[in-house]
C-alpha cells in the first residue's frame, strides 16, 4: 500500500481506494433499490428514498466497516396503494418498526474491485446474516474539493425470513408476491474525517 500527507486515495491490491477515513453517504447520488416478483410472471422494482450509511475505511482496507439505517416509511415503488400497503402491518409495518438497519460484521472475501460485505439486517426486529457483493467503483475528488469514492452492492434475501409473510394464492397457482427479493444499492460516499 502506497500513500502519502495530503493524498485523498491510495494503492492497494491493484486498485486506487481512498485514504482511511470516515465517509457518509451522499444523499444526492445514493439509490436503496429492491426488486420482488409479482404475480409469478412479472418484477416490481422500488426503492427507499430515505437512507443514511457510515462507512469507516480502515489502515487495512479489509477492516473497514459500514453501518446503515433506512427508513422504512420512505418505500416508493411507482404506485401509492401498494406503498401504503407495503407500510401496513401486512409487511414492514413502520409504525413499530420505522427503520431497517444494517450493521457490517467483516469483509468475507475480495477479488480485484469485487468484495463480500457480511453484516446483520434487521428488518421488522428481526435480524439475519447477509453478505453483500460489493462493486468498488473508483475514488477521487470530486469538483467542489470533496475526497468521494463509489460503489454497487446487491444481495437476495427470503423476505419471510423476516416475517414478511403475507401472501394472496392465485387461482392459477404461485402467489401474489415472491418470497425472494433482490435489494440493489448505489451510491458515492464522501470523506468527513
Amino acid at each position: 500500500m502506497t500513500t502519502s500527507a495530503g493524498e485523498t486515495t491510495r494503492s492497494w491490491s491493484g486498485l486506487t481506494i481512498p485514504t482511511a477515513g470516515t465517509y457518509l453517504l451522499d444523499q444526492a447520488h445514493k439509490r436503496v433499490g429492491f426488486v420482488a416478483r409479482h404475480m409469478m410472471v412479472s418484477k416490481v422494482r422500488g426503492e427507499f428514498t430515505e437512507a443514511t450509511a457510515t462507512v469507516t475505511v480502515a489502515e487495512d482496507p479489509l477492516q473497514s466497516s459500514v453501518t446503515a439505517t433506512i427508513q422504512a416509511g420512505s418505500i416508493a415503488s411507482g404506485q401509492e396503494d401498494r406503498d401504503n400497503h407495503l407500510c401496513s402491518g401486512d409487511f414492514l409495518n413502520v409504525e413499530e418498526f420505522p427503520t431497517l438497519e444494517f450493521r457490517s460484521t467483516g469483509v468475507k472475501s475480495h477479488s480485484g474491485n469485487e468484495f463480500v460485505l457480511s453484516g446483520d439486517l434487521t428488518i421488522k426486529g428481526v435480524t439475519r446474516s447477509v453478505d453483500l457483493e460489493v462493486e468498488f467503483e473508483g475514488a477521487g475528488r470530486s469538483p467542489f474539493g470533496q475526497d468521494i469514492f463509489g460503489f454497487t452492492a446487491s444481495t437476495e434475501i427470503d423476505r419471510e425470513d423476516f416475517g414478511l409473510t403475507w401472501n394472496v394464492a392465485l387461482e392459477t397457482g404461485g402467489v401474489l408476491v415472491g418470497k425472494k427479493i433482490k435489494i440493489e444499492i448505489e451510491g458515492e460516499a464522501i470523506r468527513q474525517a
